[in-house]
């Protein structure tokens, strides 16, 4: 089963997520913003692509 958020989840679960990350100490903050670089590619690597016919 496909699982679809509405935008505004994709967009609220985003802000979450960096405000866990600022949240941390400046010495942590480096992973969690690689953890969601990461994952964000990922994500975009495995979205489905098309291509445009004339």
């Amino acid at each position: 089963m496909e699982r679809t958020l509405d935008p505004a989840d994709e967009q609220n679960d985003l802000v979450s997520t960096l405000e866990v990350i600022e949240a941390q100490p400046l010495a942590s903050r480096a992973q969690g913003y690689e953890s969601l670089h990461d994952a964000l590619a990922r994500r975009l690597e495995s979205a489905p692509t098309t291509t445009a016919r004339p």
